[in-house]
């Protein structure tokens, strides 16, 4: 692939090379999306988000009732990395050190020593995040910011690539510790995970339906390939164009009647720069995983309802009305202009 001068944040793709060079770098993504497809049954759109967080160095809050596989999910995905899987089960008694480590004394040789916690992985599931009271959350989101944590005087890098998917139940609220805004910010995507259709819950039925266990799968990529496909997400082509349109459609969401969006009265709060950046980031991932080395429209309106949705908050005449955050934005999608 050819870079010639331009700005660090858009370097110029030569048109020559850029298609047989994005298919060199994106030559696991099929063959994985259809290994994880034998375990995981009609949640291609979950894959697809998981593989762009992946790409970007992005985390994904899930919400979902129990029982839709979103352990199976991750593991398997962890799986096919050949990476270092944890699954966290968030609840109301934890402590932070129960998610990043805490000093021991050892009697033996009368000192302290540092016992990591179930954070030190490459992917973590946090099922149930909202369960746990605010200082365990901060625990974990600090460490998704910051990629490191501070165990007593020293501070200890984390994996990497370090994925975290963190699940909420969205009908159990009783006893729960709800993820405030600033919080919720940190989140690349929310998706918002529905049942399987008749079809394929048949099909579920035939691969789960019996006690046999299942078998590990095999590992697809490794580390290293998915840290080169990263360089290469980041060099994608995103033209002018569509950087005024993710500008535009974040900034509809502050002020939505400069745009010609009639909707003022159901917005309490817009999204955020950072919801900028990620749907940026989530846009060239996109074009990636479909052999592109360049960012379209499509790219970004595929992504945006994920990046944006809990990036909104809506005021109590929306509720009386009805309308939730992911209406609010699909409006905005359906009118602002489309370069």
């Amino acid at each position: 692939m050819t870079f010639e001068k331009g700005t660090p944040s858009q370097p110029f793709v030569n048109p020559a090379d850029s298609e047989a060079f994005i298919r060199d770098a994106s030559h696991w993504i099929q063959p994985l999306r259809s290994e994880i497809g034998r375990y995981l049954i009609g949640q291609s759109d979950l894959v697809d988000r998981l593989l762009i967080s992946l790409l970007v160095k992005g985390h994904i809050l899930l919400e979902g009732v129990p029982g839709l596989a979103k352990t199976l999910a991750l593991k398997t995905l962890a799986s096919l990395v050949n990476a270092k899987f944890h699954r966290i089960q968030f609840t109301p008694d934890m402590l932070p050190a129960d998610i990043v480590g805490t000093e021991i004394y050892d009697p033996r040789e009368a000192r302290f020593r540092v016992k990591h916690g179930p954070v030190f992985a490459n992917f973590i599931l946090a099922d149930e995040i909202n369960r746990a009271p605010a200082k365990v959350q901060s625990a974990l989101l600090e460490a998704m910011q910051e990629k490191q944590v501070t165990i007593g005087e020293e501070t200890f890098p984390l994996p990497s690539p370090f994925f975290v998917l963190a699940t909420q139940n969205p009908l159990e609220q009783e006893g729960t510790y709800p993820l405030p805004e600033a919080q919720l910010d940190r989140f690349m995507m929310k998706v918002v995970m529905g049942y399987p259709t008749e079809e394929e819950e048949l099909r579920v039925l035939d691969l789960a339906g019996t006690t046999d266990e299942m078998p590990t799968p095999t590992p697809i990529v490794s580390l290293d390939e998915i840290q080169k496909a990263r360089v290469v997400v980041n060099s994608l082509y995103l033209d002018d164009k569509v950087k005024r349109y993710i500008v535009r459609l974040v900034h509809a969401t502050r002020r939505p009647d400069e745009y010609g969006v009639k909707i003022a009265p159901f917005i309490r709060v817009g999204a955020s720069p950072r919801a900028t950046i990620n749907l940026a980031l989530a846009s060239r991932a996109h074009a990636f995983l479909h052999g592109r080395a360049y960012v379209t429209p499509h790219d970004v309106k595929n992504v945006a309802l994920d990046v944006l949705r809990h990036r909104v908050t809506v005021t109590y005449e929306a509720e009386a009305e009805g309308l939730n955050s992911d209406q609010i934005v699909t409006r905005l999608l359906d009118e602002l202009p489309v370069p």
